[in-house]
């Protein structure tokens, strides 16, 4: 079998954990950082302090801020880069030679903010028709990094494609499932991040398992309403990319849209929050706002990711937030 050369489009945690876990296959692994000096470090110390810290990149992964160079010749381009840059890195790819007949494997959990489209599309415009997959799931990067047992998923609407990338991910530590509904991966990665929002205010605010519970059982209720809105499959939403991120999102201390959530429910600014966190993103605050358009744009009911969504970006009161959710109209489940 040939060995596959594979591109890390992306320096952050996620993208390094992957990185560090193909290279012990047989596998000619490259990062690609869009800073310079931040490659020549990386390159030097072999560690990445800033979203990895304490693990050992190996001598074996290329690591570049040339995108020529780490685009050419790749059988896999992983796109691990912030949901919010997405869309320009592709463009500065499209300046380059890609190689013809590669996967492109979104690793990308948010929704692009203003056109509300979710990575797998917004690769599909900027790169025309080629092979795309997106990999999701309860995936804690340094637990990974650790090798400590993982599952995810790799959905593509084309079967050959996720099988080729399900085979290339699996390991003894790193169990990969296959999935052909596109769209309902992306939404419960995406969304679950919002929830995850939630359920840190709850803890911020000194509430118990029930609060968490609550938040956790009604708010994949509402992904799930969406997602069926816009033909997601309903089983999805109960499985590894559904429930299972859900509930590691929103319970590991590890989570950094947990804390965010807990850091509003202690009475911290979003602004003083992001200062704190530097260059570490939650992607649940842009997420936020596309939920809140989505729900619009689908006619779909969405309390908690609506309520997470005025607390953000409308100065609403945490301790307000929840008693209008508590007090809202009498339903069934």
């Amino acid at each position: 079998m040939k060995r596959k050369k594979i591109a890390f489009i992306g320096d952050g945690g996620w993208g390094t954990t992957l990185a560090i876990m193909l290279s012990r296959k047989n596998v000619d692994v490259s990062i690609w950082s869009a800073f310079p000096e931040y490659a020549v470090y990386l390159n030097r110390y072999r560690e990445n302090k800033k979203f990895l810290p304490g693990f050992k990149i190996p001598g074996k992964i290329s690591i570049t801020s040339d995108l020529e160079k780490a685009c050419s010749d790749s059988d896999v381009l992983v796109l691990a880069v912030p949901s919010q840059y997405l869309r320009g890195v592709l463009r500065k790819m499209k300046g380059c030679r890609l190689p013809r007949g590669a996967d492109y494997l979104s690793v990308v959990k948010g929704i692009e903010s203003g056109s509300l489209k979710r990575m797998s599309e917004v690769i599909s415009e900027e790169l025309g028709r080629i092979r795309v997959a997106v990999l999701s799931g309860p995936t804690i990067a340094r637990e990974v990094a650790l090798g400590i047992p993982t599952t995810a998923v790799i959905a593509s609407g084309r079967k050959d494609v996720r099988e080729e990338l399900q085979s290339l991910f699996i390991s003894e530590s790193f169990r990969v499932y296959g999935n052909d509904d596109v769209i309902g991966v992306e939404l419960g990665g995406s969304l679950k991040n919002v929830i995850a929002i939630a359920c840190g205010i709850s803890d911020g605010l000194g509430f118990g398992s029930n609060t968490k519970a609550a938040l956790l059982s009604r708010g994949l209720a509402e992904i799930a309403r969406l997602g069926v809105a816009m033909s997601a499959k309903p089983r999805t939403f109960s499985g590894i990319s559904g429930l299972g991120d859900l509930v590691t999102t929103c319970i590991s201390r590890d989570s950094r849209n947990r804390f965010v959530g807990e850091q509003i429910g202690m009475g911290r600014t979003l602004a003083d929050i992001r200062r704190k966190m530097g260059l570490m993103i939650a992607e649940g605050v842009p997420t936020a706002e596309s939920a809140q358009g989505l729900s619009l744009r689908y006619k779909v009911d969405m309390p908690i990711c609506g309520e997470v969504y005025r607390v953000l970006y409308k100065s609403k009161s945490p301790v307000k937030a929840v008693r209008d959710l508590m007090t809202r109209q009498m339903k069934k489940e």
